[in-house]
This record gives structure tokens, C-alpha cells and sequence, in this order.
């Protein structure tokens, strides 16, 4: 009996740090498109890095690099802002380990999008 206590102990524990390591993996280059509600398509690329609870990074743009601010990571959730010329844009998301998604608000107009991951 003791044994089997102790194996399914121990089975919860590294199944628990399995899903730490895997919920946290947000580090790394993320690319997708962005289509906005008159059908045009946007490429996107994001460089993220977490350390602990934050994430800062950046969008890449035409323009240059958008620093990313105030990022938070929680769990499989993230946020952050970014900000367009003066004007703060909120963006929540989720990490799905392979893909995440990224919503958004831009003067009234909802935007969403999914992103995936970029090999080394």
C-alpha cells in the first residue's frame, strides 16, 4: 500500500512539472498573419522572452521594433501592451504549446489572431 501511495505521489509530482515547464514556453519567435475586417492580411512577428511572471519583448514592424510593456504571464495566459504612436493597445492572449493566440482592441475594432512558433 505504501508503495503505491508513494508511486502515485510521485507521478503527480513530475506530471506537475512537466505541465510548469510546458505552460511557461512562451520565449522564442512567433509569426503569423493578421487579417483585418476589409479582408486585408498583415504579416506579424513577435520576439518574446518570460522570466518568471514577465514577459517583455516586441513586435516587428516596417517601422522598427515596437517594444512590448507591461507583459504579464499567467499560467497559459499572457498580456501585454504595445505602443501605436501615442496610443496604448492591450493585448491579451494564450499559449497552446505549439500556437498561441493574441486578441486586441483598436479604436472599437476587435482583431484576433494566431501565431506560431518560429524554429531555431
Amino acid at each position: 500500500m505504501k508503495r503505491k501511495i508513494l508511486s502515485v505521489t510521485t507521478l503527480l509530482i513530475c506530471s506537475a512539472m512537466i505541465c510548469f515547464a510546458v505552460i511557461v514556453d512562451l520565449t522564442g519567435k512567433w509569426t503569423g498573419m493578421l487579417k483585418t475586417p476589409d479582408g486585408a492580411e498583415f504579416p506579424l512577428t513577435y520576439t518574446f522572452k518570460v522570466d518568471g511572471t514577465t514577459l517583455t519583448g516586441a513586435l516587428q514592424g516596417q517601422q522598427g521594433d515596437i517594444p512590448i510593456t507591461e507583459g504579464k504571464v499567467n499560467g497559459n495566459d499572457f498580456s501585454f501592451k504595445l505602443d501605436f504612436n501615442g496610443t496604448p493597445i492591450v493585448n491579451t492572449g494564450k499559449y497552446y504549446v505549439d500556437s498561441i493566440g493574441i486578441d486586441a482592441e483598436v479604436n472599437g475594432t476587435k482583431f484576433h489572431t494566431m501565431l506560431k512558433r518560429v524554429p531555431n
